[in-house]
């Protein structure tokens, strides 16, 4: 029994996943993430590992960009294959690509033009990453499957997706590898999900493995309670309105925008915040949203549940989806005490990017931070106490406030994710950290050794280890 495995992203780092794994003459991908840390943005321009065109097969975990972000880039690179993952998420990554393809297109647009002004040269390419072109192209390759449906990938090679509870559609992926009448199983667990969530269901931990790649994003910390986070924006929408300021979310368009309205719903009914205007400005949410209504079957018991009563938490007085760019831009003109979802979750790119720039500079705004932000970003920058962040290439003084939700993460914490690996049928040979900043990772896989006492490794960059 031989099976490789190698560690090509979101090894003690969060963003990049991509995982190669190689058995029977077959190599199967999976994930096939962006980078969007600043410092490791360059590795998106490094060529893939092996050729694009040796590679069998991708399975997606889930429509994140940092998960799907660098398909149309592979594609182009001469993979020829079957990109398998859900309905759901085959039809968010869709939304997710063409998106992140114009941005990158108008990124390098911008920068061409601002260089040439100022006479200098940036440290990546004046072209795009990538093009909305390459990524129409890689939409063909998608193959949506059910989850529990085995999918053949290659000699004795199958695999099978069960629901992550992490997004609309996200999966936990086991690949069986059968070799001289032996069995191997590897399961990857994607970005795993917490249970009692809105909207989504719990995550399915009853699956067996003999290896286990497991993500860490908040594997060395315990989140807060659901009602501290409702209490928590409460707060911040109230104190905001009393100073005359504005509450801007820079929040991911697919899952976290839909649970913010969730929530500010559920505080507007309940009395404890007054009426606000709230703007969703992202055309890319507003789509998500299309796919949510798509998919019903998805949905846990109390979304089930309106949606039979014909009520939608997408729905209610002073809410508008922002379409235009002039839609956009007219809500920095408006006066009174609005709330700006928009994106980027991480401030990388977007709209986000022009609403901090006309309200970080004042006292009375708020800048609501809903999400984790991972090292390197514009994000994590300004949660970590920055006193002045460049934007669009101009450098400004954060005098806004700065306010962090805790309890909001889609991702499961360290007990939850302990409490994950506790459920699985039996207990792995080994088990692999990924997906988490080297400390988060390590201390996750301190954690694991000491209560259950099993084999654990916190893989780094391109590690290749060899499963028996």
């Amino acid at each position: 029994m031989r099976i490789k495995l190698r560690f090509l992203g979101a090894a003690q780092n969060v963003t990049g996943s991509r995982f190669l794994l190689e058995a029977n003459d077959t190599r199967l991908l999976v994930d096939c993430g962006l980078y969007q840390e600043r410092h490791l943005r360059a590795r998106n321009w490094e060529p893939f590992a092996v050729a694009a065109g040796s590679i069998d097969a991708v399975i997606l975990t889930h429509a994140h960009l940092d998960h799907c972000g660098l398909l149309p880039k592979l594609v182009r690179e001469g993979f020829k294959g079957k990109i398998y993952c859900t309905a759901a998420t085959s039809e968010l990554a869709r939304i997710v690509l063409l998106d992140s393809a114009k941005l990158q297109e108008e990124d390098a647009k911008f920068k061409r033009k601002r260089h040439k002004r100022e006479g200098r040269k940036g440290p990546y390419p004046y072209v795009p990453l990538y093009t909305q072109s390459d990524a129409e192209k890689c939409l063909p390759h998608f193959r949506p499957v059910k989850y529990k449906q085995s999918i053949e990938i290659g000699d004795s090679v199958e695999a099978t997706l069960y629901d992550a509870g992490h997004i609309l559609g996200s999966s936990i992926i086991e690949v069986k590898v059968c070799q001289n009448g032996q069995a191997r199983s590897v399961l990857f667990s994607g970005d795993i999900g917490r249970p009692d969530r809105p909207i989504v269901r719990d995550p399915v931990s009853s699956v067996g493995a003999d290896y286990v790649v497991i993500e860490s994003t908040y594997g060395d910390r315990v989140h807060q309670e659901v009602e501290d986070t409702k209490k928590g924006i409460g707060e911040v929408v109230n104190s905001t309105k009393r100073a005359g300021g504005n509450i801007i979310v820079p929040s991911f368009a697919i899952e976290r925008s839909q649970e913010v309205l969730y929530y500010v719903n559920d505080l507007l009914l309940d009395g404890a915040i007054s009426h606000l205007k709230v703007f969703l400005d992202s055309p890319m949410a507003a789509s998500a949203t299309k796919v949510f209504q798509h998919h019903p079957e998805l949905f846990d018991e109390e979304m089930t549940e309106l949606i039979k009563q014909h009520e939608s938490p997408f729905k209610f007085p002073g809410l508008k989806m922002v379409h235009s760019a002039r839609e956009s831009k007219a809500i920095n003109r408006m006066r009174g005490t609005v709330m700006v979802i928009a994106g980027s979750g991480m401030c990388t790119g977007g709209r986000v990017k022009h609403h901090l720039v006309n309200n970080i500079t004042r006292r009375e705004s708020t800048i609501m931070f809903v999400g984790y932000q991972a090292v390197g970003t514009l994000g994590r920058q300004i949660v970590d106490g920055a006193k002045q962040v460049r934007i669009l290439g101009q450098q400004y003084p954060v005098r806004a406030r700065v306010a962090r939700i805790g309890g909001f993460s889609a991702h499961a914490d360290r007990d939850e994710l302990l409490e994950w690996l506790n459920a699985l049928k039996r207990p792995p040979k080994k088990v692999f950290v990924v997906h988490g900043e080297s400390k988060s990772a390590q201390h996750f896989g301190d954690y694991v050794r000491e209560k259950e006492g099993w084999e654990v490794a916190v893989p780094e960059y391109q590690d290749e280890i060899v499963l028996d």
